[in-house]
């Protein structure tokens, strides 16, 4: 994708969860699209380095430190702006790999609170803003977890789920609004912390994840489909893009060269 630098009037990108992975991988090829963007994440070390990367390149990008499941937090972030363009609700993760009958109830509350009602924060507190622009669109990172399930995988399924009724259900209720609401939906993706983060940082249960897998998606190839999604002529809506790795052909049926 060719690359733009962002002006004054450069329409303003919002990405949650852009310390690492998809959301910072997001960040580079719209800041490379000509989006000004801001990178939200808790990990304030993070966003920085990245936003100096990104003006070092000649892009326009603020970080602010944010935890999407704080709505004070996630309310004043929102005073801060009148109009945007792009809300990328990315902001998520996978704890455990239990069945129901052990699960940790305390591990299926902080998935929902961040992959649900972090997006259901930053999509109600922006809202305002993207219809302000006259051409907004909410992104949200769903994962084929949402649309089918698996063994093990309950807690995360249950919130994937939810992440895509919300984006089905907020396409119905603002239709006729100029707001677009794309779903993209991953499948297996490798990047450096989303196994560990799950595993508890059990670095042999992450590397079983992909064993065998020659060529799962990247970061970088996310990004690249959230990219093409939301820079589509404004009367095209994308409403829901699954994508996965050539060797997967569903959550449960991956070829492994072992």
């Amino acid at each position: 994708m060719p690359s733009a630098t962002a002006s004054a009037s450069a329409p303003i990108a919002v990405i949650t969860g852009a310390s690492s992975g998809i959301g910072a991988a997001t960040a580079r090829q719209l800041a490379a699209a000509g989006y000004r963007v801001v990178l939200t994440a808790r990990r304030k070390d993070r966003i920085e380095a990245l936003a100096e990367e990104l003006v070092a390149a000649g892009h326009q990008a603020m970080p602010y430190a944010l935890d999407v499941t704080d709505r004070a937090a996630v309310d004043e972030f929102a005073t801060a702006f009148r109009t945007i363009a792009l809300l990328v609700n990315n902001a998520g993760g996978a704890l455990g790999a239990d069945p129901i009958a052990t699960a940790d109830p305390a591990d299926w509350r902080q998935m929902y609170e961040t992959n649900v009602l972090g997006t259901l924060n930053l999509t109600q507190a922006l809202l305002p803003a993207l219809t302000a622009s006259g051409d907004g669109t909410v992104v949200i990172l769903s994962s084929t977890a949402g649309h089918a399930t698996y063994e093990n995988g309950g807690g995360y399924v249950a919130a994937k789920h939810g992440a895509h009724v919300l984006a089905e259900t907020l396409r119905l209720e603002i239709v006729g609004t100029p707001v677009r609401v794309i779903e993209i939906a991953p499948g297996m993706v490798k990047t450096d912390e989303f196994a560990l983060t799950r595993f508890d940082g059990d670095t042999e249960k992450a590397a079983k994840v992909y064993a065998g897998v020659a060529n799962p998606l990247t970061a970088d190839d996310v990004a690249e489909t959230i990219t093409w999604a939301v820079t589509r002529p404004s009367h095209v809506n994308i409403d829901l893009l699954v994508v996965r790795p050539r060797a997967q052909a569903s959550n449960t049926k991956v070829h492994r060269e072992l």
